[in-house]
Protein backbone atom coordinates (compact mmCIF):
# COMPACT_ATOMS: atom_id res chain seq x y z
CA UNK A 1 0.00 0.00 0.00
CA UNK A 2 1.57 3.22 -0.69
CA UNK A 3 -1.41 5.44 0.11
CA UNK A 4 -2.94 6.32 2.98
CA UNK A 5 -6.35 6.94 3.60
CA UNK A 6 -8.15 8.89 5.57
CA UNK A 7 -10.77 9.79 7.78
CA UNK A 8 -11.07 13.08 10.43
CA UNK A 9 -13.44 13.01 13.11
CA UNK A 10 -13.83 16.44 14.17
CA UNK A 11 -14.24 19.71 11.66
CA UNK A 12 -12.90 22.64 14.30
CA UNK A 13 -9.79 25.03 14.18
CA UNK A 14 -7.37 21.90 15.36
CA UNK A 15 -9.09 19.47 12.73
CA UNK A 16 -8.62 21.93 9.69
CA UNK A 17 -4.89 22.02 11.00
CA UNK A 18 -4.79 18.09 10.26
CA UNK A 19 -6.89 18.53 6.92
CA UNK A 20 -4.66 20.99 5.61
CA UNK A 21 -1.83 18.79 6.02
CA UNK A 22 -2.88 15.99 4.48
CA UNK A 23 -4.85 17.66 1.72
CA UNK A 24 -1.23 18.98 0.80
CA UNK A 25 0.36 15.35 1.41
CA UNK A 26 0.62 13.44 -2.01
CA UNK A 27 0.66 10.39 -0.13
CA UNK A 28 -2.62 10.81 1.30
CA UNK A 29 -6.44 10.37 0.19
CA UNK A 30 -8.59 12.23 2.23
CA UNK A 31 -12.07 10.12 2.14
CA UNK A 32 -14.67 11.60 4.95
CA UNK A 33 -14.91 14.18 7.89
CA UNK A 34 -17.24 13.65 10.54
CA UNK A 35 -18.81 16.04 12.99
CA UNK A 36 -21.73 15.88 14.62
CA UNK A 37 -22.99 19.21 12.89
CA UNK A 38 -23.55 17.64 9.63
CA UNK A 39 -23.51 20.76 7.21
CA UNK A 40 -20.01 21.76 8.85
CA UNK A 41 -18.68 18.14 8.21
CA UNK A 42 -19.84 18.43 4.87
CA UNK A 43 -18.96 22.33 4.18
CA UNK A 44 -15.44 21.33 5.49
CA UNK A 45 -15.15 17.58 3.40
CA UNK A 46 -15.71 19.99 0.34
CA UNK A 47 -13.17 22.69 0.70
CA UNK A 48 -10.44 19.65 1.18
CA UNK A 49 -11.27 17.47 -0.80
CA UNK A 50 -12.55 15.06 1.27
CA UNK A 51 -15.23 12.36 -0.75
CA UNK A 52 -17.44 12.14 1.98
CA UNK A 53 -19.20 13.62 5.22
CA UNK A 54 -20.78 11.80 8.30
CA UNK A 55 -22.53 13.36 11.07
CA UNK A 56 -22.22 10.36 13.40
CA UNK A 57 -18.44 9.41 13.59
CA UNK A 58 -19.48 5.71 13.91
CA UNK A 59 -19.93 5.55 10.31
CA UNK A 60 -16.77 6.74 9.49
CA UNK A 61 -15.11 4.20 11.45
CA UNK A 62 -17.54 2.02 9.83
CA UNK A 63 -15.67 3.07 6.16
CA UNK A 64 -13.68 0.29 4.87
CA UNK A 65 -11.99 2.52 2.60
CA UNK A 66 -10.57 4.31 6.09
CA UNK A 67 -6.87 3.24 7.00
CA UNK A 68 -6.08 5.83 9.63
CA UNK A 69 -8.03 8.56 11.28
CA UNK A 70 -7.07 12.01 13.35
CA UNK A 71 -9.63 12.27 16.28
CA UNK A 72 -9.83 16.37 16.75
CA UNK A 73 -12.89 16.31 19.09
CA UNK A 74 -13.13 18.00 22.81
CA UNK A 75 -10.87 16.58 25.26
CA UNK A 76 -13.88 14.82 26.82
CA UNK A 77 -14.36 12.35 23.60
CA UNK A 78 -10.64 11.24 22.93
CA UNK A 79 -10.62 8.55 25.10
CA UNK A 80 -14.36 7.19 23.13
CA UNK A 81 -13.17 7.65 19.98
CA UNK A 82 -9.73 6.43 20.36
CA UNK A 83 -10.78 3.60 21.46
CA UNK A 84 -13.88 3.05 19.15
CA UNK A 85 -10.77 3.30 16.24
CA UNK A 86 -8.84 0.99 17.05
CA UNK A 87 -11.59 -1.47 17.86
CA UNK A 88 -12.73 -0.84 14.23
CA UNK A 89 -8.87 -1.68 12.86
CA UNK A 90 -7.93 1.93 12.13
CA UNK A 91 -4.73 3.47 13.03
CA UNK A 92 -5.01 6.49 14.97
CA UNK A 93 -3.53 10.39 15.60
CA UNK A 94 -5.46 11.55 18.63
CA UNK A 95 -5.17 15.39 19.69
CA UNK A 96 -2.95 16.20 22.40
CA UNK A 97 -4.10 15.51 25.82
CA UNK A 98 -4.47 12.04 25.05
CA UNK A 99 -7.42 12.04 27.60
CA UNK A 100 -8.55 14.02 30.43
CA UNK A 101 -7.86 11.84 33.04
CA UNK A 102 -5.50 8.90 33.84
CA UNK A 103 -7.76 6.20 33.86
CA UNK A 104 -9.26 7.10 30.46
CA UNK A 105 -5.49 7.31 29.06
CA UNK A 106 -4.98 3.71 30.08
CA UNK A 107 -8.39 2.08 29.07
CA UNK A 108 -6.59 3.74 25.51
CA UNK A 109 -3.14 1.98 25.98
CA UNK A 110 -4.97 -1.31 27.42
CA UNK A 111 -6.31 -0.91 23.98
CA UNK A 112 -3.80 -0.10 21.95
CA UNK A 113 -2.44 -3.26 23.64
CA UNK A 114 -4.85 -5.38 22.26
CA UNK A 115 -4.00 -4.16 18.76
CA UNK A 116 -1.16 -3.96 16.00
CA UNK A 117 -2.35 -0.52 15.20
CA UNK A 118 -0.48 2.51 15.43
CA UNK A 119 -1.64 5.35 17.56
CA UNK A 120 0.29 8.77 17.71
CA UNK A 121 -0.61 11.19 19.81
CA UNK A 122 -0.73 14.80 18.22
CA UNK A 123 2.29 16.14 20.38
CA UNK A 124 2.79 18.90 17.32
CA UNK A 125 5.88 20.36 18.62
CA UNK A 126 7.57 17.29 18.90
CA UNK A 127 7.95 17.49 15.09
CA UNK A 128 9.24 20.65 14.36
CA UNK A 129 12.92 21.19 12.67
CA UNK A 130 14.06 23.10 15.86
CA UNK A 131 13.14 20.47 18.30
CA UNK A 132 14.38 17.69 15.66
CA UNK A 133 17.83 19.28 15.60
CA UNK A 134 17.93 19.69 19.11
CA UNK A 135 17.36 15.57 19.29
CA UNK A 136 19.66 14.83 17.28
CA UNK A 137 22.42 16.97 18.97
CA UNK A 138 21.24 14.94 22.47
CA UNK A 139 20.93 11.91 21.11
CA UNK A 140 24.71 11.78 19.91
CA UNK A 141 25.35 12.86 23.79
CA UNK A 142 26.60 16.45 23.00
CA UNK A 143 24.98 17.59 25.85
CA UNK A 144 25.43 14.82 28.18
CA UNK A 145 23.10 13.49 30.80
CA UNK A 146 19.89 15.77 30.90
CA UNK A 147 19.62 16.48 34.66
CA UNK A 148 17.57 19.89 34.60
CA UNK A 149 14.43 20.99 32.39
CA UNK A 150 12.34 24.01 32.26
CA UNK A 151 9.19 25.02 30.52
CA UNK A 152 6.86 27.78 30.39
CA UNK A 153 4.32 28.86 28.54
CA UNK A 154 2.71 32.35 30.29
CA UNK A 155 -0.12 34.45 28.67
CA UNK A 156 -2.17 37.44 29.87
CA UNK A 157 -5.34 37.72 28.48
CA UNK A 158 -5.15 33.99 26.52
CA UNK A 159 -8.40 31.78 27.79
CA UNK A 160 -10.04 30.79 24.88
CA UNK A 161 -13.44 30.10 26.90
CA UNK A 162 -15.87 28.09 25.43
CA UNK A 163 -15.33 24.16 25.97
CA UNK A 164 -11.73 24.96 27.04
CA UNK A 165 -12.73 26.99 30.22
CA UNK A 166 -15.27 24.37 31.37
CA UNK A 167 -13.38 21.59 33.23
CA UNK A 168 -16.05 18.58 32.91
CA UNK A 169 -15.37 18.77 28.65
CA UNK A 170 -11.65 19.71 28.78
CA UNK A 171 -10.48 18.55 32.21
CA UNK A 172 -8.11 21.46 32.97
CA UNK A 173 -7.23 24.75 32.03
CA UNK A 174 -3.68 26.34 30.93
CA UNK A 175 -2.31 22.75 32.25
CA UNK A 176 -3.54 20.58 29.76
CA UNK A 177 -4.20 22.88 26.82
CA UNK A 178 -0.79 24.94 26.67
CA UNK A 179 1.22 23.32 29.78
CA UNK A 180 1.19 19.98 28.15
CA UNK A 181 3.09 21.51 24.64
CA UNK A 182 6.22 22.72 26.87
CA UNK A 183 6.00 19.70 29.75
CA UNK A 184 6.56 17.13 26.44
CA UNK A 185 9.03 19.02 25.04
CA UNK A 186 11.05 18.53 27.90
CA UNK A 187 9.92 15.23 28.78
CA UNK A 188 10.55 13.84 25.63
CA UNK A 189 14.28 15.71 25.03
CA UNK A 190 15.38 14.46 28.53
CA UNK A 191 14.95 10.92 27.18
CA UNK A 192 11.14 10.36 28.46
CA UNK A 193 12.25 9.14 32.17
CA UNK A 194 10.37 7.70 34.69
CA UNK A 195 8.26 10.62 37.19
CA UNK A 196 8.54 9.68 40.96
CA UNK A 197 6.96 12.71 42.36
CA UNK A 198 5.35 15.44 41.62
CA UNK A 199 4.47 18.96 43.99
CA UNK A 200 2.07 21.69 41.98
CA UNK A 201 0.18 24.26 42.72
CA UNK A 202 -3.10 25.73 40.89
CA UNK A 203 -4.66 29.37 41.08
CA UNK A 204 -8.02 30.88 40.28
CA UNK A 205 -7.66 34.37 41.37
CA UNK A 206 -8.34 36.50 37.79
CA UNK A 207 -10.18 34.42 35.94
CA UNK A 208 -10.43 34.65 31.82
CA UNK A 209 -10.06 38.85 32.03
CA UNK A 210 -12.82 39.03 30.00
CA UNK A 211 -13.02 42.59 30.87
CA UNK A 212 -9.97 43.56 28.73
CA UNK A 213 -10.94 44.24 25.24
CA UNK A 214 -7.54 45.74 24.19
CA UNK A 215 -6.01 42.95 23.63
CA UNK A 216 -6.41 40.57 20.64
CA UNK A 217 -7.16 37.13 21.89
CA UNK A 218 -8.33 33.31 20.17
CA UNK A 219 -12.36 32.69 21.25
CA UNK A 220 -13.99 29.52 21.09
CA UNK A 221 -16.79 28.87 18.61
CA UNK A 222 -18.67 28.82 22.48
CA UNK A 223 -17.20 31.54 24.19
CA UNK A 224 -19.26 32.86 26.78
CA UNK A 225 -17.31 35.43 29.31
CA UNK A 226 -18.75 34.01 32.58
CA UNK A 227 -18.17 30.08 31.68
CA UNK A 228 -15.29 29.36 33.53
CA UNK A 229 -14.15 26.44 35.55
CA UNK A 230 -10.19 26.09 34.88
CA UNK A 231 -7.31 27.13 37.06
CA UNK A 232 -5.86 30.71 35.75
CA UNK A 233 -1.94 29.37 36.46
CA UNK A 234 -0.16 26.01 37.03
CA UNK A 235 3.63 25.94 38.33
CA UNK A 236 5.15 22.38 39.26
CA UNK A 237 8.46 20.62 40.52
CA UNK A 238 8.74 17.39 38.77
CA UNK A 239 11.33 14.58 39.68
CA UNK A 240 12.25 11.63 37.88
CA UNK A 241 13.70 8.05 38.75
CA UNK A 242 17.17 9.26 37.30
CA UNK A 243 17.40 12.12 39.56
CA UNK A 244 16.46 14.92 36.97
CA UNK A 245 14.02 17.35 37.62
CA UNK A 246 11.92 19.79 35.74
CA UNK A 247 10.42 23.26 36.57
CA UNK A 248 7.22 23.68 35.07
CA UNK A 249 4.19 26.96 35.04
CA UNK A 250 2.09 27.75 32.37
CA UNK A 251 -0.99 30.14 32.38
CA UNK A 252 -4.03 31.19 30.60
CA UNK A 253 -4.53 34.72 32.74
CA UNK A 254 -1.52 36.51 34.46
CA UNK A 255 -0.33 40.06 35.23
CA UNK A 256 2.47 39.41 33.27
CA UNK A 257 4.33 42.26 31.25
CA UNK A 258 4.17 40.07 27.95
CA UNK A 259 3.11 36.43 26.76
CA UNK A 260 6.43 33.82 26.38
CA UNK A 261 7.30 30.50 25.52
CA UNK A 262 10.96 29.12 27.40
CA UNK A 263 11.57 25.40 27.30
CA UNK A 264 15.23 24.73 28.23
CA UNK A 265 17.30 21.67 28.96
CA UNK A 266 20.82 21.73 30.91
CA UNK A 267 22.93 18.48 30.86
CA UNK A 268 26.60 18.03 32.16
CA UNK A 269 28.79 18.80 28.84
CA UNK A 270 26.20 21.34 27.48
CA UNK A 271 22.60 22.97 27.94
CA UNK A 272 20.11 24.38 25.63
CA UNK A 273 17.18 26.60 24.61
CA UNK A 274 14.27 25.22 22.10
CA UNK A 275 11.93 27.92 22.94
CA UNK A 276 11.56 31.28 22.24
CA UNK A 277 14.58 30.23 19.83
CA UNK A 278 17.20 27.28 19.38
CA UNK A 279 20.41 27.99 21.07
CA UNK A 280 23.16 25.40 22.54
CA UNK A 281 25.70 26.07 25.28
CA UNK A 282 28.24 24.07 25.59
CA UNK A 283 32.61 24.44 26.26
CA UNK A 284 34.98 23.92 23.44
CA UNK A 285 38.32 24.45 24.11
CA UNK A 286 38.35 25.48 27.78
CA UNK A 287 35.88 28.39 26.88
CA UNK A 288 32.22 28.52 27.29
CA UNK A 289 30.65 28.61 23.49
CA UNK A 290 27.37 29.42 22.03
CA UNK A 291 25.63 27.49 18.80
CA UNK A 292 23.33 28.95 16.48
CA UNK A 293 22.33 25.70 14.24
CA UNK A 294 21.73 27.12 10.96
CA UNK A 295 17.86 25.86 10.19
CA UNK A 296 15.59 27.56 8.41
CA UNK A 297 13.50 28.53 11.65
CA UNK A 298 14.95 27.98 15.34
CA UNK A 299 11.16 28.56 16.43
CA UNK A 300 8.64 26.68 15.82
CA UNK A 301 6.05 27.12 12.83
CA UNK A 302 2.88 25.63 13.20
CA UNK A 303 1.79 24.90 9.62
CA UNK A 304 5.42 22.91 9.39
CA UNK A 305 5.06 21.38 12.37
CA UNK A 306 1.71 19.62 11.68
CA UNK A 307 2.94 18.65 8.03
CA UNK A 308 5.79 16.90 9.76
CA UNK A 309 3.43 15.50 12.47
CA UNK A 310 0.97 14.32 9.49
CA UNK A 311 3.72 12.60 7.44
CA UNK A 312 5.55 10.91 10.50
CA UNK A 313 1.82 9.64 11.17
CA UNK A 314 0.99 8.51 7.44
CA UNK A 315 4.64 6.86 7.02
CA UNK A 316 4.24 4.62 11.01
CA UNK A 317 1.33 3.68 9.23
CA UNK A 318 2.29 2.43 5.82
CA UNK A 319 4.71 0.93 7.86
CA UNK A 320 8.01 2.99 6.81
CA UNK A 321 8.46 4.93 9.77
CA UNK A 322 8.24 4.79 13.64
CA UNK A 323 5.96 6.86 15.42
CA UNK A 324 7.98 9.66 17.33
CA UNK A 325 5.14 10.44 19.42
CA UNK A 326 3.45 6.82 20.59
CA UNK A 327 0.45 6.29 23.14
CA UNK A 328 1.82 5.28 25.85
CA UNK A 329 4.10 8.67 25.87
CA UNK A 330 0.40 10.23 25.93
CA UNK A 331 -0.35 8.36 28.90
CA UNK A 332 2.71 9.06 30.77
CA UNK A 333 2.03 12.76 30.12
CA UNK A 334 -1.42 12.43 31.59
CA UNK A 335 0.18 10.70 34.24
CA UNK A 336 2.32 13.39 34.97
CA UNK A 337 -0.72 16.41 34.79
CA UNK A 338 -2.70 14.28 36.65
CA UNK A 339 -0.10 14.36 39.48
CA UNK A 340 -0.07 18.02 39.43
CA UNK A 341 -3.17 18.55 40.09
CA UNK A 342 -3.65 16.13 43.10
CA UNK A 343 -1.14 17.94 44.34
CA UNK A 344 -2.32 21.11 44.25
CA UNK A 345 -5.97 19.74 45.58
CA UNK A 346 -3.97 18.82 48.89
CA UNK A 347 -1.08 20.87 48.99
CA UNK A 348 1.35 18.11 49.40
CA UNK A 349 3.87 16.50 46.96
CA UNK A 350 2.59 13.71 45.10
CA UNK A 351 4.55 10.06 44.94
CA UNK A 352 4.18 8.30 42.29
CA UNK A 353 5.21 4.46 41.91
Amino acid sequence: MSTFRVGVIGAGTIAQSHLTAYAENSDVDLIAVADMNLERARSVAETYGAKRAYADPHELLADEEIDGVSICTWNNSHATWAIAAIEAGKHVLVEKPIARTLAEALEIQQAVERSDRVVQVGFVRRHSPNCQVLKSFIDADELGEIYYAKASCLRRVGNPGGWFADKEISGGGPLLDIGIHVLDLCWYLMGSPKVVSVSGNTYDKIGNRANVTTMPRYKAADYDPDRNSVEDLANAVIRFENGASLLLDCSFSLHATKDSIDVAVYGEKGGAELEPALHIATEMHDSVVNIEPQIASRTFEFGTGFAREIQNFVDAGLGRAESVAPAWHGVEIVRILEAIYASAESGQEVLIA
